[in-house]
C-alpha cells in the first residue's frame, strides 16, 4: 500500500533528494568514503556548500549585500541570536503562534519586547491586522507559516523597521521579495532537508551594531566570514539541501511551485468546506496556511475523530493527527508531497462521510 507522508516535520523530502542521498551515504561524489565519513573540509565538501548557497541564492533572487548561513542549532536557537545581534533596546514581535511565542520568550532577555498585535485570543486562528509597528523599534518580527494552528502570512509585510521572518515551515513556497528583509531563517526540516541544520540568509549591513559582546559561535559575522564553515557544519543535511535546491530549480522555481501548492490547498479546503463531518480551524482563506492545513470535526460527529484516524490510516494517510493545541487534524501540503496524495486524502474523507 502506498503511504501518504502528511507529516509536519521532520516530513517528506522529493524523491530525488532521497536517492541521491542514498547513493552519497554509501559513495560520496567518487571518492568511495561515505558523505557521513567526509571531511567538511576536503574539496569535494566545499564544493557542495558552495553550490547549496549560490543555489539558494538563486531561487531566491537574493539581492547583493546578502549573506546565506547554513547552521547547526535549530530554528530556536535564532530566536535568541537575532536580538542577541540585533537588539539594542527595543524590539517588536507579532504573536501569531507557539513558535512566535517561544521567540517573544528569549528576546525578553536582552531587552524591551513590545507585542504590537496577538491571536492568542482566539487560539491563534487568524493573523492579526492593523496593528503599528514602533518605528524606534531595533527590528520587527514574524512568523510567516503557523504550523501548529494553520495560518500563514503569504505576503511580504512592509516594516519601517528592520524585518526579521521564521520561514522555518513556508521557505520555497513562493516567490519572496528578499530586499525586504533583513534576516529570514529557519530549520530546514520542512522543505529543505532533514533534521539538523538551518539556513538563515542575512544582510550584513544590519550587523555590528549593538553595544554587547557576542560569544563567536552566535555572531552572525563569525559565519558570514567562514562561509558557514568557523566550525563542522551539518555535513549531510547540507548535501541534502543541495540536491533539494536542484529538484526545485529543476521542477521550474518558486513560481512554478507556488501554482502546484496553491492548487493542493485549494483543493484540499474546497473539500473540508463541503464536508459535513469537518470544518476547518481557519475561517479566513487569505489567512489559510496552503502548508500546514488544519481542521477539526464537526462538533455533531466529534464522537468519530478516533474513527477517522483509523481509517484514514488504513488507506495510508501518515501525521495528519492534529497538534495537541489544536486536536482534529492536520495535513502539511509541503513542496515534495505529490497533488496524488492530496487527491488520496480527499478521496478518504469522502469515502469516510459516506459510511458515516
Amino acid at each position: 500500500m502506498k503511504k501518504h507522508n502528511f507529516y509536519a516535520g521532520p516530513s517528506i523530502l522529493p524523491q530525488y533528494t532521497v536517492d541521491k542521498v542514498a547513493e552519497a551515504v554509501k559513495d560520496f561524489a567518487g571518492t568511495g568514503l561515505s558523505i557521513m565519513e567526509v571531511s567538511h573540509r576536503s574539496k569535494e565538501f566545499v564544493s557542495v556548500m558552495e553550490e547549496a548557497q549560490s543555489l539558494f541564492k538563486e531561487l531566491l533572487s537574493v539581492p547583493e549585500g546578502y549573506h546565506v548561513l547554513f547552521l547547526g542549532g535549530g530554528a530556536s536557537t535564532q530566536f535568541a541570536m537575532v536580538p542577541m545581534n540585533l537588539m539594542n533596546k527595543k524590539s517588536a514581535y507579532l504573536n501569531t503562534g507557539s513558535w512566535a511565542s517561544k521567540a517573544i520568550k528569549e528576546a525578553k532577555f536582552f531587552g524591551e519586547v513590545i507585542e504590537v498585535a496577538s491571536s492568542k485570543d482566539s487560539n491563534f486562528n487568524y493573523i492579526p491586522e492593523n496593528y503599528t509597528i514602533p518605528e524606534d523599534a531595533d527590528y520587527f518580527h514574524i512568523t510567516t507559516n503557523n504550523t501548529i494552528y494553520g495560518t500563514e502570512i503569504k505576503k511580504d509585510i512592509d516594516s519601517p523597521v528592520t524585518l526579521v521572518a521564521d520561514m522555518s515551515s513556508d521557505i520555497f513556497s513562493r516567490p519572496l521579495d528578499v530586499a525586504k528583509y533583513g534576516i529570514i531563517y529557519g530549520g530546514a526540516q520542512k522543505n529543505l532537508a532533514p533534521a539538523g541544520v538551518t539556513f538563515v540568509i542575512v544582510k550584513e549591513s544590519i550587523l555590528g551594531k549593538v553595544d554587547r559582546p557576542i560569544p563567536t559561535m552566535l555572531d552572525y559575522r563569525t559565519h558570514i566570514e567562514k562561509e558557514s564553515m568557523f566550525n563542522t557544519p551539518p555535513v549531510l543535511p547540507v548535501y541534502a539541501a543541495l540536491q533539494t535546491l536542484k529538484w526545485l530549480r529543476d521542477k521550474g522555481g518558486l513560481e512554478a511551485m507556488q501554482k502546484i501548492n496553491e492548487e493542493k490547498a485549494n483543493m484540499l479546503y474546497a473539500e473540508i468546506d463541503r464536508n459535513k463531518l469537518f470544518v476547518p480551524t481557519v475561517d479566513k482563506d487569505s489567512d489559510r496556511s496552503i502548508m500546514n492545513v488544519c481542521f477539526v470535526m464537526s462538533d455533531e460527529y466529534k464522537d468519530l475523530e478516533t474513527d477517522f484516524l483509523s481509517f484514514a490510516s488504513s488507506r495510508g494517510m501518515i501525521g495528519i493527527k492534529g497538534h495537541r493545541s489544536v486536536g482534529g487534524f492536520r495535513a502539511s501540503l509541503y513542496n515534495a508531497l505529490p497533488p496524488e496524495s492530496v487527491k488520496a486524502l480527499i478521496q478518504t474523507m469522502k469515502d469516510f462521510e459516506a459510511n458515516n
